[in-house]
């Protein structure tokens, strides 16, 4: 970073600045490189011995964000478009190929497959989850009856997490993560609990979280839970940016993709890309160009 672009980027004072990410992944394939059946068959005989066929994955093709405090971004897209693998390279579990993100503080990712102890209780996991995210044990201690309501377990916070419903360990690793007040919260595909009670909390949570001049990414395929919790959505598909803007035009746009996809109808579907695309218009991000939706 240099340092004209250093004074840019504190005088805005944003939560998070994705500036020309890009991911990239070689992987080995079991796909033969040649079209001829019978060398197929004999590199699946040399395969032990021979090189793997490496290809490339384009995870994320290039993009820019800029969130600003008090924003909360939904992010939507079909499986394998890049929505989990932007939420790690802000989170900063993944390293990007090329670009960079910058961060006021460091982002709390809570996502279903965070590592809680299966075998210990409930009430044991908030102990060691918030000690382990710096807490000392007077803040545990003083925060933990406001864990448990928000997780809505009560009296099966004293069981071991194994006994827990799917939705039960998501809700318990919600209000763990939630209870740091982070400044940066990342939510993947957390909320889709089916409990109306716990979704009326976690808003209410995420709400005071922005309203302390923090900002939320969140992951789900929950459409609805999107468009009640979400200031702003971000559409990617199969890595691109689609469509960054107002939460009930994005999310209708990919409705209407979607629908055309399930009828076979691709030429309508891509054409609604290629509309959505071509309404994105350039922003300078740290003096470099991002897209966003026209409002």
């Amino acid at each position: 970073m240099d340092v004209g672009e250093q004074e840019i980027f504190l005088e805005g004072h944003p939560c998070v600045v994705v500036d020309r990410v890009r991911m990239r992944y070689r992987v080995a394939s079991s796909a033969a490189s040649e079209a001829n059946a019978e060398e197929t068959k004999s590199r699946f005989l040399r395969r032990a011995v021979s090189k793997p066929n490496m290809v490339t994955v384009q995870a994320l093709n290039e993009l820019s964000l800029v969130v600003e405090r008090g924003e909360s971004v939904g992010i939507i897209g079909r499986n394998g478009s890049g929505k989990s693998t932007l939420m790690k390279i802000i989170s900063g579990q993944s390293k990007p190929t090329s670009g960079a993100v910058y961060a006021s503080s460091t982002p709390i990712m809570l996502g279903v497959n965070a590592a809680l102890v299966q075998d210990l209780s409930g009430d044991q996991n908030v102990i060691l989850g918030c000690l382990a995210m710096g807490m000392s044990r007077a803040e545990v201690d003083e925060k933990f009856n406001s864990i448990v309501e928000l997780s809505g377990l009560e009296k099966s916070i004293h069981l071991p997490m194994k006994s827990y419903s799917s939705g039960m360990a998501s809700r318990l690793r919600f209000a763990i993560a939630a209870s740091v007040d982070p400044e940066i919260l990342l939510v993947d595909e957390a909320l889709n609990t089916g409990d109306a009670q716990f979704g009326d909390r976690s808003k209410l949570r995420m709400d005071e979280l922005r309203e302390q001049a923090g900002c939320v990414f969140l992951v789900s395929h929950s459409l609805d839970t999107i468009k009640d919790m979400c200031t702003r959505v971000i559409w990617l598909d199969k890595g691109d940016l689609i469509m960054d803007g107002e939460p009930e035009v994005a999310i209708k746009a990919y409705q209407d993709f979607t629908r055309h996809l399930s009828k076979g109808n691709n030429v309508s579907a891509a054409q609604i890309l290629d509309d959505a695309k071509a309404n994105l218009v350039a922003t300078e991000v740290r003096g470099r160009s991002s897209r966003r939706s026209r409002g």
